[in-house]
């Protein structure tokens, strides 16, 4: 916590040094000895007190005290730290102990956990497969497989993913170097995971918030498309009735509708990745004169599976592309993959709830202090999540001697530089803060590493919880409690 009484004290000393630098200036600015007065241009004597008798911790503290009554903070609940993971001491700290809603900065343990365990050249492969033969006519008689893994990236162009154009058109290619004229079968999908990839929403996550939409999609098949309305401008707010926003498979971009014909269960349904890979593959096929007689279909078990041979092998970005990308651009359907990635590749199934048991176990084993923690998504969304200040700055300083820290670290978006902190600390800080951000609804956090002015790393968190004003007003108010500790 803050020292009060160093704080008040300081205070007088900076009054007693206040009087004494006026003396000081008064005398300068006019003496007896000479004809006329002179007016020089001098520094603000308390500016020059505050250098003097102020340490760099001690203006930490007071920017941390005046920001308690600042009428933007004044009734939020927020905590802070500045740790050193050298000395492993708190070097300033408000409510550090408090739960607090972190948002988006719990993409900071859905990410490291993914990194920890799969490895950050892990790859997703999509596999084009064939059984049967090829008669002399170029006529296959069997079945293509696509045999997916689960690659949460999938023709989406995300991380450096290529789009299902390049990827059908590798396909399509493949086919036609077998010699394959035409397919006497069927397209079978086959994947144990995410088998439809339906989960429930994270409890009490928002529909819409500061313009941006935070639902990575909703249940498709049940909302009929012709209820679709697309999403004209950003500056689209609520209004009383409920709007439903999700991906569109048939328009392929955010859309809205005002009726939902379901059965009440709103998902995270998202356009099922391999189903539109291999209906799109099957269209290319025949628009290059391959025929299929056959359907697509998925087969998620198989206890006599056909001889097969692989054709072609699209593999997805490295697990660190894929990171990165989610780090700086706070991806939430990228995170929730990772959230069930890791549950796959632990527990063996797909559901966020496994995922939720892995990390939480995973937390545990690195001795994370997991007093107040809640984590309930991978993304941030929930309001449910909760963490604490001094939690979040002892992981981050945890991960310093890992052999993942390069990689986790060049993550995080920097400073008036790139990602989500582009914005934030164009003058001072520029290049120094490497933090992951949060923003919910009242809600805004940033969590990560300063390079102080000195060279040391220092780790910090800061979490903001039911503000007054805007969220401009709150960065400025961030950054103001930040700057200070760069001079660390």
């Amino acid at each position: 916590m803050v020292n009060f009484r160093k704080y008040i004290s300081g205070i007088t000393v900076l009054a007693a040094g206040f009087l004494l630098a006026q003396t000081t200036v008064s005398s300068v600015l006019y003496s007896h000895n000479t004809d006329n007065s002179r007016v020089l241009s001098l520094p603000s004597p308390v500016e020059i007190v505050e250098k003097a008798v102020l340490s760099p911790k001690d203006l930490v503290d007071i920017s941390v005290n005046t920001m308690m009554t600042d009428p933007v903070l004044k009734n939020a609940t927020w905590g802070f730290v500045v740790y050193d993971p050298k000395s492993k001491k708190i070097i300033s700290s408000y409510n550090e102990s408090t739960p607090l809603v972190p948002a988006s900065t719990t993409k900071l343990l859905t990410t490291e956990t993914a990194l920890s365990l799969l490895g950050e050249n892990y790859r997703w492969m999509t596999q084009l497969e064939y059984s049967g033969n090829i008669d002399e006519n170029g006529v296959l008689n069997g079945n293509i497989y696509i045999v997916g893994s689960g690659d949460p990236s999938l023709g989406t162009n995300k991380a450096g993913a290529a789009s299902y154009k390049d990827i059908v058109a590798d396909f399509v290619s493949g086919i036609k170097n077998e010699g394959i004229k035409k397919v006497n079968g069927d397209i079978i999908i086959q994947t144990a995971l995410f088998k439809g990839n339906i989960s429930r929403l994270p409890e009490n996550v928002v529909w819409l918030e500061n313009n941006n939409y935070y639902l990575p999609a909703g249940t498709t098949k049940e909302i009929n498309p012709a209820n679709e309305k697309l999403i004209v401008k950003k500056s689209m707010t609520p209004g009383s009735d409920k709007k439903f926003f999700y991906v569109s498979p048939y328009a392929d971009q955010m859309v809205y509708a005002e009726k939902y014909e379901g059965n009440g269960t709103l998902t995270t349904k998202l356009p099922d990745a391999p189903a539109f890979l291999a209906n799109s593959f099957k269209a290319n096929l025949l628009k290059s004169g391959v025929a299929v007689t056959g359907k697509v279909t998925p087969k998620i078990s198989d206890s006599s599976p056909e001889i097969r041979k692989k054709v072609s092998v699209y593999q997805s970005p490295t697990l660190a592309d894929i990171v990165y990308y989610t780090n700086q651009r706070s991806d939430n359907s990228l995170a929730e993959a990772l959230l069930k990635v890791v549950g796959f590749y632990k527990m063996g199934d797909q559901t966020s709830e496994s995922g939720r048991i892995v990390v939480n176990n995973h937390l545990k084993d690195i001795a994370f202090d997991v007093e107040g923690l809640n984590y309930i998504d991978g993304s941030g969304l929930s309001r449910s999540n909760k963490v604490t200040p001094i939690a979040q700055v002892k992981y981050l300083s945890s991960l310093m001697n890992t052999k993942i820290y390069k990689t986790y670290f060049d993550s995080l978006p920097i400073g008036g530089q790139s990602g989500t902190l582009k914005r934030m600390f164009l003058t001072n800080g520029n290049g120094q803060v490497f933090a992951k951000t949060g923003t919910l609804n009242k809600v805004k956090t940033l969590a990560g590493y300063l390079k102080t002015n000195t060279g040391k790393t220092l780790v910090f968190s800061l979490m903001v919880n039911n503000y007054s004003g805007s969220v401009d007003q709150v960065k400025s108010r961030m950054e103001k409690i930040i700057g200070p500790a760069l001079d660390l």
